[in-house]
């Protein structure tokens, strides 16, 4: 049993090899009738590609005992494939695609077999593996301050996910505070979603420490399938500030507010799809309703708007039309195992009621995406966000952001596997009055630039980063080496472009994820900033909340458009 492993050059090349599109494999059992599914479930320590090789490293048998291996029944839930119906290469293809995409799973195949002497029918395996359920995270671990998180993403392998964090802190009163979330996937089989959160611990938006306490409950169903006739979700949430680190009343942002957010959509025409399998294109129909209503808001608030802090309720109803399919590959944001990237367009038109404490205004928005993969490596998205608001004659918070971004075909050198990403976007706002100023620490301007009192109303920003998948392991672990270069260039607001302030980030890091692991990819980053606001210009970060997926959902809530974030991964 070795802890250190590395593969020989030509199953590195071999495991390069997955780069076609998803429904290819089933296009040749088109129209068959399925007679039999079969579903055949490995735990975390199976090796996929031959499953009577286990993976045997240090501590395995142990960590197997406390593992349970996800029920037959909860696969079975998860397909939308049935006995007695045609194969549809694109229908499978889609439900092999929503199995991978499963929290507690790391790769699933479906395979077609056909039945000799009856050639109008096949059988279907559907082969799942699991990720190992447990996991655990230390934050802040010092001598003032200790925070840990640990879950069970699949709790007795029923699909159901539970998870504490703690938290002390020594200059916090109480010093310890906790959350609890309990979660579980596909409620009896209508693939509805549930969650419920209680914290003491939650970030507060004021400072971003722990001073929150708050609840949730949420139930979604999401278009898990092109196919799909309903998507909604409904949320419920109390937040509430607590003064836990003693601050005077002059700094302490007292608050206290509630939400609601409820949305439905329906999938157009879906009856005509399986009749008319060359129709391709999707319309999806929904309408949202939210409302955030501060009970308190903080003294200390004085202007007009503060989008933190302002009551804000909507009306919004979105149409939208896709023609999304999906390549499956590696090495994107994982370290090997099967991902999904989509190709085709999803464009998205909203409209509605919006109002933000008194200012009431209609609302007219579009989100753009097209999606390009082929069989040469190339992903590469286009995308296009713009909106605004009309009030009293006058077009207000009106905003652009447009761009592209770029995952080179993976290169081989030496047994090292590497791969290119670049993406370049532009930002302008225009008559600002109610939403916030652009900024540049987050996704689109420079990533883990800590500081957020860089605001304009233009924005420029350029991002490289080369990958190098190292072909060794440490007790299951692999090691991803990157190197970046940000650039983003940001207009203050209401000035001309010659008062443009350029900003730099440069550096590297390491990535590590044993991919057998509900854990998430963890990033050792060291970057430096030479032009520093407010902090030192070189920072060393430890992050362990690193997606390791790309979001492959076909539809979202209608919401206005998002210029200083992308929550949903919406965004290579």
């Amino acid at each position: 049993m070795n802890a250190v492993t590395h593969t020989t050059p030509d199953s590195a090349k071999e495991s390069t090899v997955l780069n076609a599109k998803s429904e290819l494999q089933f296009l040749p059992y088109k129209g068959k009738i399925i007679r039999h599914i079969f579903i055949q479930t490995y735990g975390f320590e199976r090796n996929f590609a031959d499953t009577s090789k286990p993976i045997d490293y240090y501590g395995t048998r142990l960590l197997n005992r406390l593992h349970k291996d996800t029920r037959e029944w909860v696969v079975r839930n998860n397909l939308f494939i049935k006995e007695a119906t045609e194969v549809d290469p694109y229908y499978m293809a889609d439900n092999e695609r929503h199995l991978r995409s499963l929290d507690y799973i790391q790769d699933a195949r479906i395979i077609v077999k056909p039945i000799t002497g009856n050639k109008d029918s096949v059988d279907i395996y559907v082969i799942t593996k699991d990720l190992f359920s447990l996991t655990g995270e230390l934050n802040d671990l010092s001598t003032t301050k200790f925070k840990c998180k640990v879950a069970d993403a699949n709790v007795a392998g029923m699909g159901q996910r539970v998870q504490l964090t703690t938290l002390w802190e020594k200059d916090r009163t109480p010093g310890f505070g906790y959350e609890l979330l309990y979660s579980k996937n596909n409620i009896a089989n209508t693939f509805v979603n549930a969650t419920a959160v209680y914290s003491t611990i939650k970030p507060d938006l004021t400072y971003g420490m722990e001073a929150e306490k708050a609840w949730l409950i949420s139930f979604e169903r999401p278009l898990f399938s092109q196919y799909s006739h309903m998507a909604g979700a409904v949320t419920v949430s109390h937040n509430q500030s607590e003064n836990r680190y003693t601050k005077p009343d002059s700094v302490y942002y007292n608050y206290h507010y509630n939400s609601y957010d409820a949305w439905l959509g329906y999938n157009l025409g879906i009856k005509t799809f399986p009749k008319n399998k060359a129709y391709k294109n999707r319309f999806f129909l929904s309408t949202r309703y939210f409302n955030y209503r501060f009970q308190e808001r903080p003294l200390q608030i004085t202007t007009p708007f503060d989008f933190r802090y302002d009551n804000r309720k909507a009306i919004l109803a979105q149409f939208t039309f896709f023609r999304q399919n999906f390549y499956k590959t590696n090495y994107i944001f994982g370290f090997g195992t099967t991902e999904d990237i989509p190709y085709g367009y999803n464009i998205s038109f909203t409209t509605g009621w919006y109002k933000q404490n008194y200012m009431s205004r209609p609302y007219l928005g579009i989100d753009a995406n097209k999606y390009i993969a082929n069989d040469r490596g190339f992903f590469i998205q286009y995308f296009l966000r713009t909106g605004g608001f009309l009030n009293r004659g006058q077009i207000q918070d009106a905003a652009a952001l447009a761009g592209g971004s770029l995952f080179s075909p993976l290169f081989i050198y030496r047994n090292i596997k590497i791969r290119q990403y670049i993406r370049l976007s532009y930002t302008k706002e225009f008559n600002r009055v109610g939403l916030d100023p652009l900024k540049i620490n987050n996704s689109f301007g420079l990533r883990y630039f800590g500081s957020d009192s860089a605001i304009g109303d233009q924005r420029i920003s350029f991002h490289s980063e080369t990958f190098f998948f190292l072909n060794y392991k440490l007790f299951g672990f692999k090691f991803a080496p990157f190197a970046f270069a940000d650039v983003t260039a940001l207009t203050p607001e209401k000035e001309n472009f010659a008062k443009t302030g350029f900003y730099y980030g440069l550096g590297g890091g390491v990535r590590i994820r044993n991919e057998n692991l509900v854990f998430n990819t963890i990033e050792f980053r060291c970057a430096y900033f030479p032009r520093k606001i407010n902090e030192e210009a070189f920072k060393i970060t430890i992050a362990a909340n690193i997606r390791f997926r790309y979001s492959s959902n076909y539809v979202k809530a209608p919401d206005i458009i998002q210029l200083n974030n992308d929550d949903i991964n919406n965004i290579f």
